[in-house]
This record gives C-alpha cells, structure tokens and sequence, in this order.
C-alpha cells in the first residue's frame, strides 16, 4: 500500500515571487518538508530578509536569485545561474504579482503585452529551462499560482482577467504533453488573501469609489461563505502537496483556495 508521502529531502524548488505574500508562504512550507529552496523576486533586500526567515532545517542551504520580471531576457540568465548553482530544480512555482487594476475598456494594448511578459512569457522560458533536468529524474513538479479570475472572472481586472486565463490554458496544454516524463503541471487559484497585492487593489478601488479601504474590504468578506479573508500559508499548502510525491497522479487541474467564494464548479 503507498503510503502518504510529502517528504521533500533531496528536492529543489524554484519559487518565483518568493519575497512575500504567497510565494514567500509557499517556499517556507517547502523548505519545512526537507526542500533547498532558491527564492526568486527582484528586491535582493527583501529577499535575503525572506531567506532568513524560512525554517532552519540542517544541512540544507537555500539560495536568492533577482531579477524584474518585466525583462525576459534577465529572468532566464538569473534562472540559468540558479539551476547551476542547485544542480538543477525538481520544482518550479510560477507566481509573480499581478497588473495593475482596471475596467478592460480602459487597458492599453501595452498593459497587456506587458502582462503577457511577466506571466506567459516568463512561465514558458523558465519551464524550457527546467523540463530537461526533470525529465531526466523522472520527477518534476510545475505548480502556477494564478488566480480564481480563471473560472469567474473579476469586475475590474480587465487586463488580469485576461494573461490569468491564457495561463491556465498554457498549464493545461503542458500537463498533457508532459505528464508521461512523470512531470506534472497544476494551478492554485488564490482568492481573497490577505496580502499587500489584495490591500493595494482594495486602496485603488476605494480610491475610485471615494470611500474607504476599509469598507472595500468588508464588502469583499462579506462576499466569503467563511466570512475571512484568506491567509498565504493556506494557499501555500495546496502548492506543497501538489509539489509532493503524493501528489504523483494528479496533473492538469486547478484547485481554488477562496474560502467558498468562486461560484463556480
């Protein structure tokens, strides 16, 4: 009989967005199951802060690698370092901050080339980087944290909306062609999560509407079954059992971490 395993000993993982919020939580959970984890943002202050702040586990050495996620180019030579470093990555997590909110009539077609880099682009550069190593050990785990905008999209985020979906999509088309390297490919779908990227859409929006912050909020957890917001360790957990060996048959899928919210099956 197999027996649950979430042990991550031996493992790597690159964690993009890994200075705060959800990509911070996902890579301490990570490293917490036994994972060497290489933190990637582009502040390299704020990310040797978050470094120091994972769980100490011994003989195990965690790793930063910087850079803007709006040049492609400086990703993928950041990346490339950081695989020669690690010795290759078992797990790759997707995850950069969203764009800027706003209705879709009003967007530009910049804002979304823009978008389209950061997320899209970027997903597939860094996944060509690590499939080969993947492969090769006959394991590998994608796992992009997008959004619920995915099944139900969100009044406001236009442009957000859009690069989410083609993200989704560009997951599913690679789980299935993949999936018999036993490399799986998964997305976690964050709702309302108490991080800054949530405060500073609920300030633009109050913003907008010419009252407070804090009554935007309100109407949002109003707008939760659980009556919260969420927390990042909670969508952090779904993206450390998908990165597990437990996780083994399950490719292609997207799971929603929002409290109920998402009216959607």
């Amino acid at each position: 009989m197999t027996t649950f395993n979430t042990d991550l000993h031996d493992r790597t993982a690159l964690v993009c967005g890994a200075s705060q919020g959800i990509g911070l939580a996902s890579a301490a959970v990570l490293a917490s199951l036994g994972c060497r984890v290489t933190l990637f943002a582009r502040d390299p202050e704020r990310l040797g802060e978050a470094m120091a702040a994972l769980p100490v586990v011994p003989g195990i050495e965690h790793d930063i690698a910087v850079a803007d996620f709006h040049d492609p180019a400086m990703v993928l030579d950041e990346a490339a370092g950081a695989i020669d470093r690690a010795g290759g990555f078992d797990i790759l997590v997707n995850n950069t901050g969203g764009p800027p909110g706003g209705p879709i009539t009003e967007a530009t077609g910049e804002a979304f080339v823009k978008a389209m880099t950061a997320h899209l682009v970027n997903n597939q550069n860094l996944a060509n980087l690590v499939l080969p190593g993947m492969k090769a050990k006959g394991f590998g785990r994608i796992v992009n944290i997008i959004s619920t905008s995915v099944r139900c999209p969100i009044p406001g985020l236009g442009v957000s909306n859009t690069v989410r979906a083609a993200v989704a999509a560009w997951a599913k088309t690679l789980a299935g062609e993949v999936a018999r390297d036993k490399v799986t490919v998964n997305s976690v779908l964050p709702g309302f999560t108490d991080t800054a990227r949530l405060s500073s859409l609920f300030e633009a929006k109050a913003g907008k509407l010419g009252t407070d912050p804090g009554r935007v909020k309100d109407d949002a957890v109003a707008s939760i079954p659980m009556g919260r917001l969420g927390e990042a360790e909670e969508v952090a957990a779904a993206v450390a059992f998908y990165c597990t060996p437990a996780a083994s048959y399950i490719t292609g899928t997207v799971l929603a971490v929002d409290g109920g919210r998402t009216p959607a099956f």
